[in-house]
């Protein structure tokens, strides 16, 4: 980074003052950076003060982090533009910010692992055989049609409107010392032997994923698209859990990823809408949690990191350069601990022990424990993770978390349901 300073003052000046500022730059550049200060907000899934801690030491600069719920991202992204430089959301918030202007499309030839994003962010194929799943998937919010585009582009076009960094295979978190009997279906969580210990997140656009997997599991709807459902779609959602949720079905609804740990390592909830991070954190307190895998498959979501349409100069030079870190491998190897998958898996390997890599990543039995980022232990040796190897589960994505064409209506018959 010193040596892109350094080159782009060189070009700025002429004869001595060239060869001065050729010896000043890299020590002008080691104190300016010092004084950068750039602001990322995002979900706590990823917003984590250890990748802040790690960016002071190996980038110089400080990264100003605050952690909200999935709601309140999109509502600052959306509307705040001036209370952030970074913005670290989900790909179905894109769908909702990109419309405003707020962030700036950013130059896919100045991230240098490019070509090694899976592919999955690029062409929407995890394989080349691969169906893309129903919802709003990453690629079709993830381009633009040039560095000042307005339309989403139809395939890669260079121009990005988020870098991605982190996704996963999103299913069922239940408590198997509770349950004791197996669970293979969405439609368990309606199931009437866990009224009062359910529980589904109060996030609508990803919640109504959730709600759909579970009708259609039932076999009460037939989605022509779930990730885009028409109104009469919607309205038989909304009645099939509204009319649980006045039998006393839920215990709760959660937003945030506290909630969700409480309500599961708590046992006041047995089965609920959950994240891979939180399966971590109620097994490192030495609670028995599983990320169930179900015949259905699972409803996926991925995030990346935005730019903000007034960040220019020098901070938007630090912003690609951290953004250039973070997909390096310290940070994936950090988020893949915790069952997420990086949007880079090549170079997470290489902050990896072959032991995580194979139980995180390839679905092998561990060799020898297995511990969370913070190092609570999560497994021991011959545990294999829920759900198997990377391909396995990605490769069952059934929807994406989305936004569609009715979401005004959905939100509106959301609130109603939780009013309710």
């Amino acid at each position: 980074m010193s040596k892109m300073r350094y080159n782009r003052r060189s070009l700025l000046k002429t004869g001595v003052a060239a060869a001065a500022s050729t010896l000043a730059a890299p020590m002008v550049w080691a104190q300016e950076i010092k004084d950068i200060k750039l602001r990322q907000f995002g979900t706590g899934v990823s917003n984590l003060n250890d990748v802040a801690t790690k960016v002071k030491e190996d980038l110089g600069f400080t990264l100003e982090m605050t952690a909200l719920d999935s709601d309140s991202v999109t509502q600052r992204a959306a509307t705040q533009p001036d209370s952030f430089d970074i913005a670290d959301i989900e790909y179905w918030i894109c769908k909702k910010v990109w419309p405003t202007g707020n962030l700036q499309a950013m130059d896919a030839s100045k991230i240098t692992n490019f070509d090694k994003i899976a592919g999955t962010f690029r062409s929407g194929k995890l394989t080349p055989e691969s169906v893309i799943a129903q919802g709003t998937a990453p690629h079709t919010v993830g381009f633009v049609d040039g560095p000042n585009g307005t339309e989403f582009a139809t395939e890669d076009s260079g121009w990005m409107t988020l870098i991605p960094t982190i996704y996963n295979a999103d299913t069922l978190g239940i408590r198997p010392d509770l349950i004791n009997r197996p669970i293979n279906t969405w439609a368990e969580l309606l199931n009437p032997e866990f009224k009062g210990k359910a529980s589904i997140l109060d996030i609508s656009s990803i919640g109504i994923m959730d709600m759909a997997m579970v009708c259609e599991s039932m076999g009460e709807i037939s989605y022509g698209d779930k990730g885009n459902m028409t109104k009469e779609e919607i309205d038989k959602t909304f009645a099939i859990f509204t009319e649980a949720k006045k039998n006393g079905q839920f215990r709760a609804f959660w937003k945030s990823f506290d909630e969700s740990v409480n309500l599961m390592a708590s046992g006041e909830v047995v089965i609920q809408s959950m994240w891979s991070p939180a399966i971590t954190a109620v097994k490192s307190r030495g609670v028995p949690c599983v990320y169930q895998p179900l015949k259905e498959g699972y409803r996926s979501w991925g995030g990346g990191l935005g730019l903000s349409a007034s960040l220019s100069g020098m901070e938007l030079e630090a912003a690609y350069e951290y953004i250039n870190w973070y997909l390096s491998g310290w940070v994936g190897g950090y988020l893949m601990r915790q069952g997420y998958y990086s949007a880079v898996p090549e170079t997470s390997k290489n902050f990896m022990s072959e032991n995580e890599w194979g139980y995180w990543y390839e679905g092998k039995a561990a060799t020898d424990v297995i511990t969370s980022p913070t190092g609570d232990q999560l497994a021991v040796a011959g545990d294999v993770r829920d759900g198997g190897s990377f391909t396995d589960r990605m490769g069952a994505v059934a929807c994406w978390n989305s936004v569609m064409d009715e979401n005004q209506y959905m939100v509106r018959k959301w609130n109603e349901f939780i009013a309710a």
